[in-house]
């Protein structure tokens, strides 16, 4: 569709024009970006997942059998790939990875069974020290080394009560691009550990050694290059940081002169965002925008809007947000770079042009 930007086409991946993501508080499923890492699977409506692992003995279920089973829950949560904004990074050094703008990020309501009550129902060990994996029916390369998506979240996280075993968003039935017939919801965490094409959630005494678990989605000192990577001493990527951005106007957009509506998202995940401040000189001077949600979940975005009046020329826009214990954004996306180009999550910056 129109409204969607491809950065690949093997596998798919696209993000919404940074203007129709922030038209409503949630993203339709139209319009969520699609992170696939392998050739979306095409799984039938009955399928079933196989949860096993330390301590439990398998059992199956599918969407049916899991809604009556269990007590059905929704959540409205932010799910962002760890590489959103990769083309600011991109201009700081270069980078791997799909050349995301501001959009591989979308706010939805996700409906399923909670990750805990499950674990629950078989039996599964409440111990700190433990993991829960997930695997994907979707095949990976990762450096040349080809296995079935599986990735991992401690114990600790899975039996939080937002965690889900999702089949609907936004009421729908998820559509085969965003994880049907069943995905994982991990409210907070990088996109990547919401598991798409569920097959699989194993109890284990160690995370995930797939190969995305073990050799992706980690954070390095900017020294580090993939050429000298050890990827058993990076951080793993779980908790997303603060961010926010400017998705109206659109980077070189051609504007008449007067008052423009400046409009964009923030999140902070289980923070409250306190304010976002905008610069229509450059950084020079701020000034702070107001709220169009106030959103009662802990998870979800606040869009915001800044009317300003610009003059002719060419204007430096440039937000920032800050939370609810003061913490802001970085100045500089230097700061957070490293050579995967994740967590971009510094001032953001828009040039347009004003007649």
């Amino acid at each position: 569709m129109t409204d969607m930007i491809e950065r690949s086409s093997d596998p798919y991946n696209a993000e919404p024009t940074p203007g129709a993501l922030i038209e409503r508080f949630l993203t339709p499923q139209a319009l969520f970006y699609v992170r696939s890492h392998g050739p979306v699977p095409d799984l039938p409506a009955n399928h079933r997942i196989e949860v096993s692992g330390t301590g439990i003995a398998s059992r199956f279920f599918s969407v049916e059998e899991l809604k009556a089973t269990f007590s059905t829950h929704s959540v409205t949560a932010v799910l962002q790939c760890a590489g959103n904004r990769r083309t600011d990074l991109q201009q700081v050094g270069k980078t791997s990875g799909d050349p995301w703008d501001v959009g591989a990020i979308g706010n939805a309501e996700w409906t399923g069974v909670r990750l805990a009550d499950v674990l629950d129902a078989v039996g599964a060990p409440d111990a700190s020290n433990l993991f829960v994996a997930f695997t994907g029916a979707d095949e990976v390369d990762v450096e040349g080394e080809e296995a079935l998506f599986g990735v991992s979240i401690a114990m600790d996280k899975a039996r939080q009560p937002d965690v889900l075993i999702a089949w609907a968003m936004n009421g729908e039935p998820l559509t085969p691009e965003h994880g049907a017939p069943l995905r994982m919801v991990v409210p907070g965490y990088a996109g990547v550990r919401s598991a798409k094409w569920l097959t699989r959630i194993e109890v284990r005494d160690t995370p995930s050694d797939a190969p995305i678990q073990a050799h992706d989605y980690k954070l390095f000192p900017a020294d580090v290059t993939s050429d000298t990577v050890d990827w058993s001493q990076g951080l793993t990527i779980n908790a997303m940081p603060l961010n926010a951005a400017i998705c109206s106007p659109g980077a070189g957009e051609s504007l008449a002169a007067g008052e423009v509506r400046i409009e964009g998202y923030a999140i902070a995940y289980d923070r409250r965002i306190s304010r976002i401040e905008v610069s229509v000189n450059g950084g020079r001077d701020w000034q702070q925008a107001t709220f169009a949600d106030d959103p009662e979940t802990r998870w979800g975005w606040r869009r915001w809007i800044l009317d300003a009046t610009l003059a002719k020329g060419r204007q430096h826009l440039v937000a920032r947000a800050f939370d609810e214990t003061g913490q802001g954004q970085p100045e500089r996306p230097d700061t957070m770079w490293n050579f995967a180009g994740y967590l971009c999550t510094a001032w953001h910056h828009v040039h347009v042009l004003v007649e």
